[in-house]
C-alpha cells in the first residue's frame, strides 16, 4: 500500500503575491480548481489513504477549501504558528505522521509521475530517503542534481543562470519517519538547502522520471500551469483510447 503523504502548502508565496495577493499559493485557481487538487487526485490514484497537509500562511482558508476528506482520502491538518521552512514543517508534522515512511510533496510544483512505480523502487533500493528527479529544457532556475551509476544523490548544483537542460529536485520525496524525527525542532530550515546535501552522504536515492514538471511559484509559470494540464488531459485521453 501506498504511504500517507504530506504536502508542503505553508509558504508565503511571496513572488506570486502580486498576482494573488489573498490567496494561498496552493489554492491558486488552475483549470477552474484550487492548484493542490491536481496532488491530491495524483496521491489518490497512487493509492494513498491519509494526506496530512502542512500549513501557514492563511491556514484557515486551505482547510475551510478542502475539508477533512477528498474523495474518500482523510485529510489532517499540520499548522505552523510562525515560518519554519520547508525542513522544519516537516519536522514539525513528524507527530502526525506514519511509523514508517511518508511521501512529502512541495505544494506549488507537480510531475507527471507514477508515484507507485517510484515507491516500489525506493523499497528495493531500501533506503531511508529518495528524491524524485525530473528533466527540464531550463535548469537555470532551479539548480540541477547529479546522480551515480547506482542512483545515489552525489551532488546538488546551484542556479547557475545559464539556460541548459539538467535534472532537478521535482519535489517529491520519500522519507523514513526516523530520519524526519533527527531534524531539530521548531527551527527554521530549507530541505533543499540545508538538509538533502546532508542526507546525499548517508544514501539519498535519486529516481528519475521523464513525466512532464511545472511549478507555480511565480505569475508567469502560474499563468502557463492551464495549457500544461490540458496537455496532459489531451495525452491520457488519447493513451485510454488507443
Amino acid at each position: 500500500m501506498f504511504p500517507d503523504a504530506l504536502i508542503l502548502a505553508g509558504g508565503l508565496g511571496t513572488r506570486l503575491q502580486s498576482a494573488l495577493p489573498d490567496t494561498p499559493k496552493v489554492l491558486a485557481p488552475v483549470g477552474g480548481h484550487p492548484f493542490i487538487t491536481y496532488l491530491l487526485d495524483q496521491l489518490l490514484e497512487a493509492g494513498t489513504g491519509r494526506v496530512v497537509i502542512s500549513t501557514g500562511f492563511r491556514a484557515d482558508q486551505v482547510r475551510q477549501e478542502l475539508g477533512d476528506e477528498y474523495h474518500g482520502m482523510q485529510l489532517v491538518y499540520s499548522e505552523e504558528s510562525s515560518p519554519l521552512g520547508t525542513a522544519g514543517a516537516l519536522q514539525h508534522a513528524v507527530g502526525v505522521l506514519p511509523n514508517g515512511f511518508a511521501c512529502v510533496m512541495n505544494g506549488d510544483s507537480f510531475v507527471n509521475a507514477d508515484l507507485r512505480a517510484y515507491y516500489e523502487w525506493h523499497c528495493r533500493q531500501a533506503r531511508q530517503a529518495s528524491l524524485l528527479l525530473a528533466q527540464v529544457e531550463d535548469a537555470s532556475r532551479y539548480g540541477t542534481v547529479h546522480t551515480d551509476e547506482h542512483d545515489n544523490v552525489i551532488s546538488f548544483l546551484e542556479k547557475e543562470g545559464i539556460r541548459k537542460s539538467g535534472w532537478i529536485n521535482a519535489g517529491v520525496y520519500l522519507i523514513s519517519r526516523a530520519w524526519i524525527a533527527e531534524m531539530p525542532a521548531s527551527t527554521p530550515l530549507s530541505l533543499e538547502r540545508e538538509i538533502l546535501p546532508r542526507w546525499a552522504k548517508r544514501g539519498l536515492g535519486g529516481y528519475r522520471t521523464d513525466g512532464a514538471f511545472i511549478d507555480i511559484g511565480t505569475p508567469q509559470t502560474w499563468g502557463e500551469a492551464n495549457v500544461f494540464f490540458e496537455r496532459l488531459r489531451r495525452i491520457s485521453s488519447s493513451t485510454s483510447v488507443l
